[in-house]
């Protein structure tokens, strides 16, 4: 029996080599950098990778994929959590970093338009020219494009909202090579079915995002930012709750435990109190942030909060945020060499405080190192499961830890996950958590991929097209 050509034989790689020319490559070490990201799961490189510098050269890309039934995987930065970039049925991977320009920026409007290999703090270091900012901030310097097929979020989302919220239209392109823009600059519409916020968090299994129109946001005129430690977790959480149900306008409200803190201060040289803290930032005018710190520290009295530090100055609230920033090195430094499985639910946050507490009792009971941090202004946490990559005993522990997470969260009405996406890591919990409506997903995927070769072996597992 003959066997089937290699890849390197193939047509869809002779015709995308004489297309792409130098911008194609099946060179082993760009394609094992392709198949890696930011999550513990071992590295699934494409066979071949394209760096494409527009919407319709990708098409390009797409149609002749879609001839030869051959997988595509998006690649933003790199920085997925849950094996989003892992091609694990193979194919070619669509590198969208030359997609780098901001197409158009309307400051009297407040939005812009930006190819999808676009990162956040470049869209910042250019809008913040005219006095305006772009509010999503996942932390890690993310392409838009990665940010919006994951429907990221970060920590300013529980004032500004997550990319669903500030995203306003899109350009993509499907399985079979169209191209499609889901809505206009307008900051509303009724007209049919949202699209928009279809694609947005669709992890590049329905098509390739290429441009996003996204809002923007003035400067504030004052921002202040705060760290309070407080003598338990409880504490801390308790007085966000009660913060957000009296209407303060919180710009940010992360909690880190005490593991957290003495990881960052280990890696970073400061000297925070080891207890569980609050970082608060607020934005405003003066007189209203004024009045927003000092209801703020009212209330973290109550609560038996310490002594706020404050930073008004950009550089000094930057350093404070460098805490939580590399808050993810930090607590993989706690123990060299380890892998991090990062958890990653959502309860309301009247549930928060229980969840959490339930959730490090059990890590504590583990024997496995594992901060705990998070968003809690919108009831979104996180914890940094540390183990070693060789132990299989390990392995299976912390993922028994995050099963547990998970199913402590939808039974308090949660989600499997807030901000980080599904990829190949929570497909399990779908059903869980969905139902039946998991069946209108696939159904949707099947209707828009029916060769599923977007991203195959994401979020929804579908039978293999005849």
């Amino acid at each position: 029996m003959a066997q089937s050509p290699s890849f390197e034989e193939s047509a869809v790689c002779a015709a995308l080599r004489e297309r792409f020319g130098e911008r194609f490559s099946t060179n082993a070490a760009i394609r094992d950098h392709h198949g890696r990201d930011e999550s513990p799961f071992p590295a699934v490189p494409p066979e071949a990778v394209v760096f494409p510098e527009s919407t319709e050269e990708t098409a390009e890309v797409v149609r002749l994929c879609a001839a030869h039934r051959t997988p595509i995987v998006p690649f933003g930065t790199g920085t997925s959590l849950e094996g989003h970039v892992h091609a694990v049925r193979g194919g070619v991977c669509l590198d969208t970093s030359e997609m780098n320009r901001i197409l158009s920026l309307n400051a009297e409007d407040q939005d812009c338009t930006v190819q999808a290999g676009v990162t956040r703090k470049r869209l910042n270091e250019r809008v913040g020219q005219v006095g305006l900012f772009f509010p999503v901030d996942p932390g890690a310097d993310a392409s838009l494009g990665g940010m919006a097929s994951t429907r990221a979020s970060g920590t300013n989302a529980v004032r500004y909202g997550t990319m669903r919220e500030n995203v306003l239209s899109l350009t993509c392109v499907l399985a079979d090579g169209r191209i499609v823009r889901t809505g206009r600059r307008a900051r509303k519409s009724s007209a049919g079915y949202d699209l928009t916020r279809l694609l947005i968090g669709s992890e590049g299994t329905l098509g390739v995002i290429t441009e996003l129109t996204l809002r923007l946001y003035g400067i504030p005129e004052r921002i202040a930012s705060a760290v309070c430690p407080f003598p338990s977790i409880r504490a801390a959480v308790d007085t966000v709750i009660e913060l957000i149900q009296l209407g303060i306008p919180l710009a940010r409200a992360e909690l880190m435990d005490a593991l957290s803190m003495k990881a960052v201060n280990a890696y970073s040289g400061l000297a925070y109190a080891e207890q569980p803290t609050l970082f608060f930032e607020f934005h405003g005018s003066a007189e209203g942030v004024d009045e927003q710190a000092c209801t703020a520290e009212e209330i973290a009295r109550l609560h038996e909060g310490g002594d706020f530090q404050w930073a008004t100055k950009t550089e000094e609230r930057n350093r404070l945020w460098e805490a939580r920033h590399t808050a993810f090195l930090a607590c993989l430094a706690l123990r060299p060499g380890a892998k991090a499985i990062t958890t990653d639910v959502c309860v309301p946050i009247s549930r928060l405080t229980e969840v959490i507490e339930e959730t490090r009792i059990d890590l504590e009971d583990s024997g496995l190192i594992a901060p705990i941090l998070g968003h809690v202004g919108d009831g979104n946490f996180h914890s940094a499961i540390l183990l070693d990559p060789d132990s299989e005993e390990e392995r299976e522990k912390a993922h028994a830890l995050n099963h547990r997470m998970v199913r402590r969260a939808l039974a308090a009405e949660g989600t499997c996950t807030g901000e980080h996406g599904v990829g190949t890591g929570k497909m399990d919990f779908l059903e869980e958590e969905h139902g039946e409506a998991l069946a209108m997903m696939r159904a949707i995927k099947q209707a828009l991929d029916p060769m599923n070769i977007m991203n195959p072996g994401k979020m929804i597992r579908l039978p293999d097209p005849p």
